[in-house]
Formats: structure tokens, sequence, C-alpha cells
């Protein structure tokens, strides 16, 4: 990053948006919307196609309520109707971005061209995508997408807070709903361990809970934008007050004090507490084990939160410095000096472990097509001889090439994106994408070398070889690409970084490579007398070792493991023979497929729903507090 270049973070929330500039010496300032760092996400659209947002937006409401809108933000696929014309979301949230954008360059005094978004942990690629085209129609062009809770986790590390690897904190975003998630801070960052979100356990709920108490039934919907602008703005001026008037449409003013809004509020703060016990339920954590609950968000600041959390779940929450800005400063990397690496945004470093296991595949590769072009079994024919191929050899061999190349790529990748003096313009997803596509095509050209060159050593047809060798990655390489995809557009960064994601397990690759060269040094036992029964029990041996290979990469866990891959292992050590290597070899091709699709969909695609697991007690580690 250059000396003097600010970042901009962005937090769009549901409710309200907040934004901070950030510098490389650590110093942040909020952006102040009419004096307030929290702007409205509320729009208005005008007859004549404009769009009026923030406080304005609410100010315009009661003379025409048809047209104001005060939750833009909607699914991805939902459409919308202003006075019986279809808008666009995506174009009613870029109103908004745009006005935190002319801020934030009159603040810094000319265009950022770091900017980074905020997005819930839960949210997958349709809806960043979405969030990605609002942000390019309000003049953003290539904004970092960062979690929530990982940001909220970078901040509390740069306000000082100790937290050891391996200690589990959750973090509650308590804004016009609640998104819980629950982090375990790792070597090289914090990964996701559970994530869950209820929008009727947060502001809103409060709101709506307040207004049908001072509202009287049957008044226009006016009114009722109305007496919800007053009690927000009532709720802000409680903070120095014991009670304040609030007017009501139609009737008399009322009086807000605290009791009457912690009593609205409750019913919602005991909902989000039993989210936060559904979360770490989720996660399978250890409860007492659990060193923090960060609370951040708007509503985090009453004080009613810190109780009803505390005797809810046993835990002792901890309000976050400045809560309604948090996640935005901690995704600006703000509060201290610019390392050009963030847990919430940066790709974690490969380990050295990870590094070196990239050789074992690579290596298993080379062993394994060499072992296939030196030891075929030759026949003589009437014009030449003509040699019998392990072809099921070949076609391990190229596959073992492909997750190598890959592995390198991406350990490549994730290795510039985590530094900033790479002198790599891209950014990080674009770099790790790179590594993606330029390891996938050099996977292609060393199978395809494979099929040259040992076409031409054999002596027989390249369509033989091509088929051995280019066919079974086919599947690896689509999976690959879309990783790609996904790596440049931020839809989601896997647990433990892309490195990590890639990582093929080292046992699948050394046993199945172990059992195919047995199975070739065993196929000429017709060939050798005196030697029947030791090449057959290689066979055998090597049979077996190919289906211990396809268990290891299909499922975790040894105890599992050992249940299924014993029958398995022996099914396949029954099944391989002289003319069949290609079918075993197919068998193991499938698992290394099934391996990567499984990754895709459990680490990126699949987003568990909040009510997927069964509400219980959260054990207590000691006595409530009163």
């Amino acid at each position: 990053m250059r000396a003097g270049q600010a970042r901009l973070a962005i937090d769009c929330g549901s409710a309200t948006t907040t934004a901070v500039l950030a510098w490389p010496d650590g110093s942040w300032s909020p952006l102040l919307f009419d004096g307030d760092p929290a702007l409205p996400c509320a729009v208005l659209v005008a007859a004549d196609g404009s769009v009026v947002t923030g406080q304005r937006a609410w100010q315009a409401a009661t003379a025409d309520p048809q047209r104001f809108i005060p939750r833009p933000r909607r699914p991805a696929d939902e459409q919308m109707s202003v006075a019986d014309v279809q808008v666009a979301p995506a174009d009613l949230v870029a109103a908004t971005l745009r006005r935190v954008i002319d801020e934030a360059h009159r603040m810094a005094g000319g265009p950022v061209e770091d900017v980074r978004l905020v997005v819930p942990a839960g949210w997958g690629p349709r809806r960043r995508t979405w969030l990605r085209q609002a942000a390019h129609r309000a003049g953003l062009a290539q904004p970092r997408l960062v979690e929530a809770p990982m940001a909220v986790a970078s901040d509390a590390l740069a306000s000082g807070v100790q937290l050891p690897v391996g200690s589990v904190v959750v973090v509650c975003d308590l804004g016009a709903g609640v998104e819980v998630s629950v982090l375990r801070r790792g070597p090289t960052g914090f990964e996701v361990l559970s994530t869950l979100a209820d929008p009727d356990a947060g502001g809103d709920a409060i709101d709506a809970a307040l207004t049908a108490t001072l509202l009287p039934d049957g008044v226009p919907v006016g009114d009722g934008w109305a007496l919800t602008a007053s009690l927000r703005t009532a709720k802000h001026a409680l903070a120095g007050h014991a009670a304040v008037a609030v007017p009501v449409p139609s009737g008399p003013a009322v009086v807000l004090n605290h009791t009457a809004v912690e009593q609205a509020a409750r019913p919602a703060l005991v909902r989000a507490a039993g989210l936060v016990r559904d979360a770490v339920d989720a996660a399978e954590v250890d409860p007492t084990t659990i060193a923090a609950l960060w609370c951040v968000g708007g509503t985090a600041q009453m004080p009613l939160v810190a109780d009803v959390m505390t005797a809810e779940t046993g835990l002792q929450p901890l309000l976050v410095p400045d809560p309604l800005v948090a996640a935005a400063r901690g995704a600006a990397d703000a509060g201290g000096l610019d390392t050009g690496q963030a847990a919430s945004v940066g790709e974690p470093m490969p380990t050295v472990w990870r590094a070196v296991a990239i050789g074992v595949p690579g290596f298993a590769s080379l062993a394994l097509v060499s072992h296939a072009l030196f030891t075929p079994t030759w026949h003589s024919g009437l014009m030449r001889e003509w040699a019998f191929m392990n072809w099921g050899e070949v076609a391990m061999a190229s596959v073992f090439a492909v997750i190598a190349c890959l592995a390198a790529g991406t350990v490549l990748g994730s290795t510039l994106a985590a530094r900033t003096d790479s002198g790599v313009s891209l950014s990080a997803g674009a770099q790790v994408a790179t590594g993606i596509l330029t390891s996938a095509w050099l996977g292609v050209a060393v199978v395809g070398m494979y099929a040259v060159v040992g076409s031409q050593y054999i002596g027989t047809e390249l369509g033989a070889f091509v088929r051995w060798t280019l066919v079974p990655v086919v599947p690896m390489l689509v999976v690959a690409m879309v990783l790609a995809l996904i790596a440049f557009r931020h839809w989601r960064t896997p647990r433990g970084g892309w490195s990590d994601f890639l990582a093929f397990p080292v046992t699948s690759v050394v046993t199945a490579a172990v059992g195919m060269m047995l199975v070739q040094w065993s196929l000429p036992a017709t060939y050798a007398p005196g030697m029947e029964v030791w090449l057959g029990v290689g066979q055998r041996v090597g049979g077996l070792l190919i289906g211990v290979g396809v268990i290891t990469a299909l499922v975790s866990g040894w105890w599992l493991r050992l249940v299924m891959g014993v029958p398995f292992a022996i099914l396949t050590a029954t099944l391989v023979g002289r003319y069949n290597t290609g079918t075993v070899a197919g068998l193991y091709i499938v698992a290394a497929t099934v391996w990567w699709l499984g990754r895709l969909w459990t680490r990126i695609l699949y987003t568990a729903p909040a009510t997927a697991q069964p509400r219980r007690s959260l054990p207590l580690p000691g006595p409530p507090h009163p």
C-alpha cells in the first residue's frame, strides 16, 4: 500500500450503513452523514425516478408513504414494486452506497482505490454477487468482501485484546436483525465454525413492539412511519435523559422511558440469546471453553443486552469499543500499523507442511507414469511387437499430476495474496484465482506431455494415451474453474484459506500409488515361473491398498475409515486383475472427484439454516450474574 493511501470499509446493513476511512499509520475516522455515523438504509423513490436516501427519506415518508422503502436490502431474486413500477433493489442499495462514496471522496480529498464491503457470514454466492452488482452500479470497481464476524475479530485484536491460538469466541451482531457466529482462532487467522441468523431478534423487532404499543389502531401508514422515525430519535435521546416525549400522530404525545424500552426489547433479546446457544451447539464446542462473547451493532449499546445474555447463556458479553462501526473498522484494518495482512481480509499464509506435501502427489505421478512406461508386457505381432499397457496406472498418474499442480498453484497464489510487497496489482482473490487457473492448465500440459511421450516411446497411437490421460482429469478441471471464479469474485473464502482447501489427503495418494505399482509389478505373473504365488499376493495387496486409498479420500475419521475401508478394500483386492486395472483406477478417480465436490459443497456453497439445530439449554460455567 502506498504511503497516505486511504482504505474505505463499508458495512451495508439492512437498517443502517456505516463506513470508516483508515490510513497506513493506523489512524481512522468514521464517515458522518447529517452528523451521525449511522446512515439509514431507507430510501424513497420520487415520482421523477430519483432516489432520496438516509434521514431525508424518513422525513419524506410521512407525505408519500407508498414510495418509501425502509429496508431495500433484499434476497437476490426478490422483485420490488414502487407505485406500480418495478424497481431493482440493487439500484436502491447503490444509491446509499453512492452517498457513502461521495462522503469518502470528500474526506479523503480524492478517489479511494482500496474499498472493502462487509457481508454477513451466512450469505452465499448469489447474495454476495448481488451486493457486488449494487456496488458496481454505485461506481465501485472491485471491492473486497469481508465477512462481518472476521472483521469484528480483526478489530478486537487490533484494539489489544489478547486471544491465544485455539481460542473460541462468539460474535453476536445485534443490528436490525441478529447474526451469531462462532469463531476459532488459528495460527493464520480465524475460521467460522457456525453461523446462524434471525431477522426477528434485533432492532426491528424492538421498534415493532414499541410502535404496536404506542400507535393507535386504524391510523394511516404514513403516520406509522412518522412514529417509527420519532421512536428511533427518542431511543437515541434516552442515552442522556431519563425520559423523552414522543409525538404520536392523531393523538397526544407519550412519554418514553427506559422501562418501556426494556419491556419491548426483552423478548427480542431473549430470542437473540437463544440464537447464541444454538450457534454454540451447531459449532460443537464445549461452552465452558468459550473465551469471549463479543456484541456489536447498534442494538448492542442497550444496557439490557449484557443482563439478558448473561442470564440466558451464562457467558459474560463484552461490548467492543464503538460497536456501531466495529465491523467496518475491522474490515479496514484500522487501529494498528498497516502490515498488509489481516485475519478478516488476507489469505492465510500456507504452512511449511502444506508446501512440502505438494511434492507427494507430484512424485507419485512421476513414479506411476515411469513405472507404466518401463514395465509393459510386450507381445510379438505379425509386423512388429506391441505393448500391453496398464492404463489404470497411466490414468492415476495423470490425476496425481493435476492434484499436485493445483496444490502448488494455490499455495503460490495464497502466498502472494498474503504479501503486500509482491509487486502484483491484483486483489488477493484475483491472485488466488490466477494461481488456480494457471495450475489447472499446467496440469493439462503435464498430462498432455505424458500422452505424447508415452505414445512415442511405446510406439502406439496417441488416441489411446489421450483417453487415459486427459479424459480422467476433466471433472477435476471443471471444479477448478468453478473454484477460480469463486475466488475471483470473493464469494467466500474457505476455512483455513484456499491452500488448505485444496490439500488432498496425502495418505490416500501414497496408499493408492503404492497399490497400483504393486498391481503392475504382479501383472507378468504368468510369465515368471516360480513367482506365481508371490506375484499373486502382490496383486491382491495392491488392490487392497487402492481400496484403502479410495476410502481415505471419501471418509474422514479413523474409525469410520476402518469400518468402511475393510470391506471395500477386500472388494478391490478381489476385482483387480490383468484386464481390469482401468476399472479399479476408475474407482479411485471417481473418489478423487467426489472429494473435490464435497469440499466445494461443505466449505463454500452450503450454509446451515438457522433452524437446523434444535434448541437446548446452554450449560452454565458458573452461577449467573445478577
